[in-house]
């Protein structure tokens, strides 16, 4: 369009007393050339901005649940976009299923828009604290894990091993041989184990507790990491991944329990399962079964003086459990463990030594 001299003047007189006021043309300019990523780009700029920050393997879960859960729902949305409607939109499925998760996830989304504001991607802060009232109250029991009788573990672990065999499976049945933690089992790489010694070096970032914690691997459970060692795609990738490098999801081994029509039990709940069966089918000390599953002593001066960690006992432990984990229904039914390591002298000294 035509501008006439008299109207330009006019214009560069207006902009010469807007300058002197305070305006600045030129990073008006760049603002409006500013490009606002998506939720997904702005979560991963914030991902790489701020994981050198954190311990162990934090970072890998702290994106994976993103990946998961929420990527696929808002991951395109400019993350000025995001606000507390669709965010319990994208929660709303498991705000119930994974309650714990999903309250990280929540956490986390509110990490980001903080990180969003404070790049310039968001102009104002952004509050979630109304997305809780847009979801149904949660009634879990933290701390309390639903767990499947001990005597029917055996039954599912026959199940989980004719079935078609997948990444899943295997984790599974890997955690419930060694009654770890799930992420125990989703994060070990293959540098932590020795299979020909039989034994998986937990280091103490990935630990509950942060200590290092060396586990006595049964026979079942290193013939199936030499199976999958026989797959693997990487001498050091992961050990439970399709490629080596992503971890499988931390409701892919729950997922296959709700699948078999197996509902309210944890996998985090076969650790109490195995603590049930050791109680009452063996005759191994507490103390031993506490430090199979990596439990750290409440008293502080026992904790000092205790220095034992029990690895010859445990491994006996672990092989007598992965042993009845493999027992089929018929042999389940004739007799307990504790009959059996009555009549067993050796395995009787093992538990009494």
């Amino acid at each position: 369009m035509d501008v006439s001299l008299a109207e330009a003047r006019e214009a560069a007189s207006a902009l010469r007393r807007r300058v002197r006021e305070g305006f600045d043309p030129v990073a008006e300019r760049r603002k409006a050339r500013k490009i606002v990523p998506n939720f997904e780009a702005a979560t991963r700029t914030c991902h790489e901005t701020l994981r050198e920050g954190w311990n162990g393997g934090h970072h890998a879960k702290w994106l994976a649940s993103f990946e998961r859960h929420l990527f696929p729902k808002i991951g395109k949305k400019p993350v000025d976009q995001v606000d507390s409607a669709c965010v319990v939109e994208a929660l709303a499925p498991i705000w119930l299923e994974i309650p714990e998760t999903a309250r990280r996830i929540l956490q986390r989304i509110s990490v980001v828009l903080d990180f969003a504001h404070v790049k310039g991607w968001v102009p104002g802060e952004v509050s979630l604290r109304s997305v809780r009232k847009g979801l149904p109250r949660q009634n879990d029991k933290r701390g309390h894990m639903e767990a499947m009788p001990y005597a029917d573990v055996p039954a599912l672990m026959q199940k989980l091993a004719v079935a078609a065999p997948t990444t899943g499976r295997d984790a599974l049945r890997f955690t419930i041989y060694n009654a770890v933690r799930s992420n125990e089992t989703r994060f070990a790489v293959w540098t932590e184990f020795d299979l020909d010694k039989g034994i998986w070096t937990i280091p103490g970032e990935r630990m509950k507790a942060r200590e290092t914690h060396i586990v006595p691997l049964s026979a079942p459970a290193v013939a199936l990491l030499r199976k999958r060692w026989n797959e693997r795609t990487s001498d050091t990738g992961l050990v439970f991944s399709h490629n080596g490098e992503k971890p499988i999801s931390d409701v892919t081994m729950t997922k296959l329990l709700r699948d078999d029509g197996i509902a309210g039990i944890t996998v985090h709940g076969f650790r109490s399962s195995f603590t049930d069966w050791a109680a009452e089918r063996t005759r191994f000390p507490k103390e031993v079964t506490d430090k199979a599953l990596a439990h750290k002593l409440p008293n502080k001066v026992e904790a000092a003086y205790r220095r034992t960690d029990f690895f010859d006992k445990r491994r006996s432990l672990m092989a007598r459990w992965a042993e009845y984990l493999d027992r089929t229904e018929t042999q389940n039914g004739k007799g307990s463990d504790a009959t059996a390591t009555a009549s067993d002298p050796t395995a009787l000294r093992v538990a009494a030594a």
